[in-house]
């Protein structure tokens, strides 16, 4: 059997995107929300199985990696987040990069050298590579207007990911996958699909309530948020880091957002100029990973929230 394993974000989606349209492949679909990375366990892989994992810590999955491997399976990985010890065997071939001012889509889009270019574009706008997403559209014959489309779809997508469970996002990830399958072009998916004014009126109406709120603490260079127990709030904590990120690119931010068992689910983005001690910081808690640039805490609990605090405030020389 063939599984492809990906990560219910932009980056995951449109990594998958650019792999099936270039080599389309009956598959069982393996994702979720954006914080359920531990999914090559809910894979049983067997002897002559393919699996495709993109987007996902291979250090979070090690001993999904391994079963698969020792069970015989082949595994296609491709991934920007910290690996852990990779392991070497002849049935892993994985393409990983930790540079901060790259994601999965680009990694694919290399691999494939560019045959899918637009949803390599559209998984870097929505993994907040704004740069990395420009430079690679330098090689699409598109408008500024087009331009501007693709990353609000990126965007869109990305928040789509977000929240604890499928029942907050407005598509099942893999649902939203499939959706953007069938589009012929990510522009499109963006100027032909009533699922893409869908995201567009949620992200909208979301991020406005974010917009609203004032930072629990803020200095020159930092600032953290929290965000309360609702489903909208669950919904845009990355995407409202993603921005605030953009509007301040020299500051350090953080969003936590509270959740049912009274902890909380926290983002936290380097700041842009300096895109460095994300995952290091959130690597101290439980539960807490990511990249160089960004990275977060699904379940950070409440008595540690002061230390966290200051466990910020020193990273980024508060």
């Amino acid at each position: 059997m063939d599984y492809d394993i990906f990560n219910g974000d932009a980056d995951g989606i449109c990594a998958l995107l650019q792999l099936r349209k270039a080599e389309p492949r009956e598959a069982k679909l393996v994702t979720g929300v954006k914080r359920d990375i531990n999914l090559l366990g809910k894979v049983d892989a067997q002897s002559g199985d393919r699996l495709t994992v993109l987007d996902v810590s291979m250090d979070k999955n090690k001993a999904g990696l391994g079963a698969a491997l020792e069970a015989g399976a082949e595994v296609f990985y491709v991934d920007h987040h910290f690996p852990g010890d990779v392991p070497e065997h002849a049935s892993l071939t994985s393409i990983i990069n930790e540079s901060p001012n790259v994601c999965t889509a680009a990694l694919v889009n290399g691999h494939l050298k560019g045959a899918y270019l637009d949803w390599a574009v559209t998984g870097a706008f929505g993994d907040n590579l704004k740069e990395t997403a420009r430079s690679l559209a330098g090689d699409l014959d598109i408008s500024a207007a087009d331009l501007d489309l693709l990353e609000k779809l990126g965007t869109f997508i990305n928040y789509n990911g977000y929240g604890p469970a499928v029942e907050d996002l407005h598509f099942d990830p893999e649902a939203l996958y499939l959706r953007l399958y069938q589009a012929d072009s990510a522009l499109e998916f963006a100027t032909a699909s009533a699922d893409f004014r869908t995201l567009a009126d949620g992200y909208a109406q979301d991020m406005g309530a974010a917009e609203a709120l004032s930072p629990s603490m803020e200095t020159s260079k930092v600032a953290l948020y929290t965000l309360p127990n609702e489903a909208w709030a669950r919904r845009v904590s990355g995407v409202f880091s993603n921005d605030l990120a953009t509007a301040h690119p020299e500051r350090a931010h953080a969003v936590l957002t509270a959740k049912d068992n009274g902890n909380f689910l926290v983002s936290v983005r380097a700041p842009m100029v300096n895109k460095q001690g994300a995952a290091e910081l959130c690597m101290q808690f439980p539960t807490g990973g990511g990249r160089a640039g960004a990275a977060g805490i699904n379940d950070l609990p409440a008595e540690q929230l002061d230390a966290f605090g200051r466990a910020f405030g020193e990273a980024y020389g508060a």
